[in-house]
């Protein structure tokens, strides 16, 4: 299948672009850094045959305009915008998955509108870099996210590459990620860089009141299991679940086992109830 063609919502003057597929309970997708909404090529064709599988183009990626000059909201509120103009707000609230940058966006919205999400899946996640991770961690990968900038798409990809998946990983999985980080526009990722890359979520974690779900590869060297511990710990009665052998991008390192996850955890928990399902 190829992925949906683009369609869009109009957010405050902002063109948000998003793919659609499937039909059932709505899950929306957000994706990470240097990413858009094709790199869920797999979700949207494997979970379509029972949910309604939305995956946006953030802001300053894919199909979707750059934030304008001066932009002094949030992408929490975009989204949140975003939802309420694809009719997702009410009965129709629907369960949020961020993937690592996308993890941010994903708090941002709770942290703006906490009923905004039926439930939560947060993939790869960090409570922002400077919520997860030490300091000189943060400002070696702020000041190397700026260089990069500077540089053509074709020196960033091989050395993003390993830190996002195996060497195990398909050829295909690879190909994909390539393709996608080669169309990435240097204006978008930088205001994305400014707003996200120093923000720190952790006052966010202990008012999250949704169910939320933790997914992590065991190989994961950018946002490493534990920091999902510390966001196990953190969230109010959140699941953590692993998937073995897989890194960064395990949605696509291991579709099968995360697509499995996520269909569980949206089936055990239909429309809001309230935290405590059994373990994943």
């Amino acid at each position: 299948m190829d992925v949906p063609e683009l369609q869009s919502v109009d957010v405050d003057g902002i063109r948000v672009a998003y793919r659609q597929a499937g039909s059932g309970p709505p899950l929306v997708l957000l994706h990470g850094a240097y990413e858009d909404s094709r790199i869920w090529e797999f979700q949207l064709r494997d979970l379509a045959d029972e949910f309604t599988v939305i995956a946006w183009d953030c802001p300053g990626c894919g199909g979707s305009d750059d934030l304008p000059a001066g932009f002094a909201g949030t992408l929490g509120a975009v989204l949140a915008g975003f939802l309420a103009g694809s009719g997702l707000t009410g009965s129709r609230r629907p369960h949020v998955l961020g993937l690592s940058f996308g993890s941010t966006v994903a708090l941002d919205l709770v942290g703006g509108v906490p009923d905004a999400a039926s439930t939560l899946i947060l993939a790869s996640a960090y409570a922002g870099w400077v919520g997860s991770l030490p300091p000189e961690e943060v400002e070696r990968r702020y000041s190397r996210g700026l260089a990069e900038l500077e540089k053509p798409a074709a020196e960033i990809i091989p050395v993003w590459l390993p830190t996002l998946v195996t060497e195990r990983a398909a050829p295909e999985a690879v190909d994909l990620i390539s393709r996608i980080m080669a169309d990435f526009r240097p204006s978008g990722m930088r205001s994305l860089l400014e707003l996200a890359g120093l923000a720190d979520y952790r006052p966010v974690l202990p008012t999250i009141s949704v169910p939320t779900l933790l997914l992590y590869g065991s190989e994961d060297v950018r946002s490493p299991v534990s920091v999902g511990e510390a966001l196990r710990e953190a969230i109010p009665g959140a699941q953590l679940a692993v998937i073995p052998g897989a890194g960064h991008l395990s949605f696509l390192e291991d579709a099968d086992a995360f697509n499995t996850k996520v269909r569980r955890w949206i089936r055990a928990h239909p429309g809001a109830p309230e935290p405590g399902s059994p373990e994943m």
